[in-house]
């Protein structure tokens, strides 16, 4: 039977059960990646897996997040990183060398492989072919240990392309348009396959705009096909070895389809305070800035910095407005560098950024009070730049160097004819920044820093739960909103005790000590609740605090299987009646939970019941009745030992 491209791949990696959708299926994992945001909880839960070397064809740390050392704190994480890597067989890239989804495509994507990573964007490689999925660092951290990475076979997007980008529109065009279509929550449970004529008119930097950008619509994964353009950019990263030709079969049937004509589209923007708010631009032009930033894991190659150079050579930023650059890597700096792109960047008036994700993430260049932002980054998210009330605006990076000429929201189609760039010509391959695992392990010592706290103990699920509703939330939740990220609170990620300080912050500044005064309780959320990022602290702090289930209409992939991993009961509501009436301080009662099996009753203070629905596989129950995924896997090794 013919077959997509992500069939095929999941084919050649299955392990467990039948690739049919909605399924559960468990795939062989050939590559892992973290970043430190992510990786000293992940490499504390391999530790305690007791395993002395990473069982994947690679593994890969990065230090890309935490790049703000105003304290011990991330200096010491990054030791810590590198000294494990050294240890248990992974490579690390080191500060500086570069965002992780930039270097990693760069660098280590091969298409057919399947890659794992602790961030969700990690999708990013999906633009090489490869079956790239952003998951919590608990799944990371079994992947490294040889596990299965299991997942509900997802429902195949076709995402049919025909003709060609026109002048001034860009890739980030397409991605914001398919998210106009599909909004934040359209692609959860789905993959997004591109196919058509069109694929062939995007280069592979544009495709890795497109395959970041999935993630914002909940996808499992984006994936494009290994073509020429594959094999053209792996030529140029002197990496041609790793090229293969790879794509869906001529008949493959697509469980939905969506026509994309390319020559159709117009320069578009995402308004606060959503990915999916999205416009052409001319409905928001002349929307005065306060700053414009071009970079970041979706917007940060050589492809979108040479652009934004060339529609700034020999032009000034406006005196009103603050351009910022972030290189996506330290071989696209190198390389604008040797060119003079970064001298027209400098000469403009622009300020340029070490190879991080800084912005992005709300690490420095927040915004003024009530200031307006345009930035090339992926989420837009109320308070993620670090200000709670500006207003962050998403575009391309043609749309951002144009507005930040004039100091507010500009068509970049009012330049006339687009330019033409010359970008043939080898990458700088230098990875003297990436450094392999150490030939001899057990001479290397960790270096463990006082920050660095042990994991939270969570026993194992009781027969029943009687709490209180601490917070009851609406749709849409982030997990920005969960545990928030920032300058201040991302050097705390190693340390559960203090980051579960912050769980809600931004939503209920009481939210903690009504947590602590109860001794925990259950979380009420919406539709989508936990969209966004892949950190699991937003799992950690709330089962630090004491909280074992979370009650909504329906969760965000990601979190979903991070609440499973920690031992937090996932249910939804089996009617929105039901919704409506649970409140905020209501006392809720759990019976049944050990032997549930699609559904649990839940029974409030006045007596009165309803339904909650329990969907879950075998597999997930057992890991919450054991109290997590870590839990899970000792007990089934101490089983087999026996």
């Amino acid at each position: 039977m013919p077959g997509t491209l992500f069939e095929k791949i999941v084919q050649t990696h299955l392990v467990d059960g039948t690739p049919i959708e909605g399924q559960e299926i468990g795939i062989q994992i050939d590559q892992t990646l973290v970043q430190d945001a992510t990786g000293t909880m992940a490499y504390l839960q391999f530790e305690a897996l007791l395993i002395p070397r990473v069982r994947t064809k690679l593994s890969v740390t990065y230090v890309d997040h935490n790049m703000l050392q105003t304290g011990f704190e991330s200096a010491d994480d990054h030791e810590f990183l590198r000294s494990f890597s050294q240890k248990f067989g992974m490579y690390f890239s080191r500060p500086g060398n570069g965002i992780c989804h930039q270097v990693h495509l760069e660098r280590f994507s091969v298409p057919g492989e399947t890659l794992l990573g602790a961030d969700s964007h990690t999708t990013t490689c999906g633009s090489l072919g490869m079956l790239a999925i952003g998951a919590g660092g608990l799944d990371i951290a079994a992947a490294m240990a040889g596990e299965p990475y299991y997942l509900k076979m997802p429902r195949i997007i076709g995402v049919h392309l025909s003709g060609h980008l026109q002048d001034w529109v860009s890739a980030k065009d397409l991605s914001l348009e398919l998210l106009r279509r599909l909004t934040v929550k359209g692609g959860v449970g789905k993959v997004l396959e591109y196919c058509g004529e069109g694929v062939s008119a995007l280069s592979v930097p544009e495709r890795a705009t497109c395959a970041n950008m999935g993630t914002e619509t909940g996808v499992t994964a984006s994936i494009f096909p290994s073509d020429d353009k594959t094999r053209e950019f792996l030529a140029m990263q002197k990496r041609l070895s790793n090229w293969k030709r790879l794509e869906a079969d001529q008949n493959a049937k697509y469980g939905q389809e969506i026509e994309v004509n390319l020559s159709s589209l117009e320069p578009m923007v995402a308004r606060p305070h959503s990915p999916d708010n999205v416009c052409p631009v001319s409905e928001v032009k002349g929307t005065k800035l306060d700053q414009v930033v071009i970079g970041s894991c979706t917007n940060s190659s050589y492809q979108d910095l040479m652009k934004a150079a060339a529609i700034l050579q020999g032009k000034k930023v406006s005196p009103g407005t603050s351009l910022v650059i972030v290189p996506g890597s330290r071989q696209v700096l190198q390389m604008i560098a040797r060119n003079g792109a970064l001298s027209n960047l400098i000469n403009s008036g622009a300020r340029v950024l070490e190879s991080a994700c800084g912005p992005c993430i709300g690490m420095g260049q927040a915004p003024r009070t009530a200031g307006t932002s345009l930035r090339t980054i992926n989420r837009n998210f109320e308070g993620r730049s670090g200000t709670k009330d500006a207003k962050v605006f998403l575009a391309s990076p043609e749309v951002a160097a144009a507005s930040a000429i004039n100091g507010e929201i500009t068509d970049p189609r009012v330049f006339g004819a687009s330019f033409e760039l010359d970008l043939s010509g080898s990458f700088i391959a230098d990875d003297s920044m990436i450094l392999p695992p150490s030939r001899t392990p057990s001479q290397v010592g960790l270096v463990r820093g006082p920050n660095i706290k042990p994991l939270p103990v969570v026993g194992p699920l009781p027969n029943i739960l009687e709490a209180e509703v601490l917070l009851k939330a609406g749709d849409n939740v982030t997990t920005d909103h969960i545990m928030p990220a920032g300058a201040k609170i991302l050097p705390l990620r190693s340390n559960i005790p203090a980051i579960s300080q912050y769980v809600f912050e931004g939503v209920d500044p009481e939210f903690v000590a009504r947590a602590k005064k109860k001794g925990g309780g259950f979380i009420v959320g919406g539709e989508n609740y936990g969209q966004g990022s892949s950190r699991e602290h937003a799992a950690l702090g709330p089962v630090y605090l004491g909280i074992r289930a979370v009650m909504t209409k329906s969760f965000a992939r990601i979190h979903k299987s991070n609440l499973v991993n920690f031992g937090i009961l996932p249910l939804t509501f089996a009617d929105k009646e039901s919704y409506q009436k649970v409140e905020q301080g209501s006392t809720l009662k759990l019976d049944g939970l050990v032997y549930a099996d699609k559904t649990i009753t839940a029974t409030d203070s006045s007596g009165e019941s309803f339904e909650l629905q329990l969907d879950l596989t075998e597999r997930e129950k057992e890991i919450v009745r054991a109290g997590g995924l870590l839990n899970w896997i000792k007990q089934r090794t101490n089983t087999s030992a026996r």
